[in-house]
């Protein structure tokens, strides 16, 4: 069988917690490929909000195993609190999660060395969520991290001594104040809570799956336009968040993937610092955060808005490969007159559909299209044929520039809110 990807194409938090929860049932397979708990994927269940950091969203149906998986990194205290919170919703966890034992765990000392590294940036700072991602990454790569398969050794404890010793050297180049003492601590407890999960070879148990004809869907987290290499750098993230990132995150061949499913918002927003060319500095990009509850899931930060930027939404699709896109959040924009869409963009006096080399450096004007708004809640919605005239012809726009169907819409957060084409 096969693998379907999933995966945000801006700047993270396009909703693709709920497209999960709603494609679950189709699949036997939901695994994480990367990012760690800054990630947020929000799902409403009948009335009732969860978040998830590090659980694949696929938890709260009955189908399927979801696997956490090589790719991704873990912190222990996180994912017990996630891990109690469900229980505490009757989730039966145990039954349905498997972890990676190539998995690699965020340390007490390296969300200490993320904060300390952050504040000596000064004016400079990247907008980290302090999570000890980046350092975690750092020491993967660097060939020095510590993995969830490392706490069944009987020499476990040198282990972590060694890398916890390197950190706390490397904190002696800051002028940093910390405390470990209960930080550790705790954390040495919930690594024995992780221990008494189910750890995993993943990328057996995955292609065991596709041999013997199972469905994965392989969830992404954060967005296109983060990833370390071909997003907006140095504002990124530290890992690979498009669609080539779920071979190296699970462990499977590039010729298993078959469907790539982007997930956009009828907008754009960004949590934390970095170049977003079609930010709203006005009363309507705080309209649009106001009516869209934009807040970060993770860090509760106000979210920056502004409107839909084809240019990088383009980008987005050739990179990943994009087969079919779904179209969230669609509602927030009901009661506007008009709503505008970025086609181009003027680069330093020059017209261009392409993203320049370095969007930090380069002075870009984004070139707006606007549209008539629909005027209607969409929430009253159940067909794709029935939905307004006025909203159709911006779907059919959208789709005209990408050249991407627009498989979904979400027309509210909860789970029944979406209207299939």
């Amino acid at each position: 069988m096969s693998v379907d990807i999933l995966l945000g194409l801006q700047w993270g938090d396009e909703g693709k917690g709920k497209i999960i929860d709603f494609l679950a049932p189709q699949y036997d397979v939901i695994a994480r490929f990367q990012g760690g708990p800054n990630a947020g994927h929000t799902l409403v269940i009948n009335g009732e909000k969860t978040v998830l950091h590090t659980v694949p969203s696929g938890i709260l149906q009955d189908r399927p195993i979801n696997i956490i998986g090589n790719g991704v990194v873990i912190d222990p205290v996180t994912l017990q609190k996630e891990i109690e919170n469900l229980l505490a919703k009757g989730i039966d966890v145990n039954k349905r999660l498997l972890i990676s034992k190539k998995a690699h765990f965020i340390l007490p000392t390296h969300k200490i060395l993320d904060a300390a590294s952050e504040a000596a940036k000064g004016k400079e700072k990247i907008g980290s969520t302090l999570r000890g991602i980046s350092p975690t990454y750092m020491d993967k790569t660097g060939r020095n991290g510590l993995r969830v398969g490392d706490i069944l050794s009987s020499d476990f404890k040198n282990i972590y001594q060694r890398v916890k010793e390197k950190h706390l050297h490397l904190l002696k180049l800051y002028d940093f104040e910390f405390s470990l003492e209960e930080q550790e601590k705790t954390w040495l407890s919930a690594i024995d809570f992780v221990r008494s999960l189910n750890l995993v070879d993943s990328e057996y148990y995955i292609n065991h799956a596709l041999s013997s004809g199972k469905k994965i869907l392989a969830e992404g987290a954060q967005g296109t336009m983060l990833d370390i290499d071909f997003g907006t750098y140095p504002y990124v993230t530290s890992s690979n968040t498009i669609s080539s990132g779920a071979c190296n995150g699970l462990g499977i061949a590039p010729q298993k993937i078959k469907e790539v499913i982007g997930i956009a918002k009828a907008y754009c927003t960004r949590v934390g610092s970095g170049p977003f060319p079609t930010e709203l500095l006005n009363d309507t990009g705080e309209l649009i955060r106001k009516i869209g509850s934009e807040f970060g899931a993770t860090t509760g930060r106000p979210r920056r808005c502004g409107w839909i930027d084809l240019p990088a939404l383009k980008y987005a699709c050739m990179l990943n490969g994009v087969t079919q896109i779904a179209l969230t959040k669609a509602d927030v924009l009901n009661e506007f007159d008009t709503v505008e869409a970025c086609t181009e963009y003027n680069i330093n006096g020059k017209i261009s559909t392409e993203l320049p080399y370095d969007m930090c450096a380069d002075e870009i004007i984004p070139q707006y299209h606007k549209l008539c708004g629909w005027k209607t809640d969409l929430r009253l919605f159940s067909s794709y044929d029935d939905l307004p005239e006025t909203f159709l012809g911006y779907l059919n726009f959208l789709e005209e520039h990408l050249q991407v169907p627009i498989s979904m819409v979400s027309t509210g957060p909860e789970r029944e809110r979406l209207v299939v084409k």
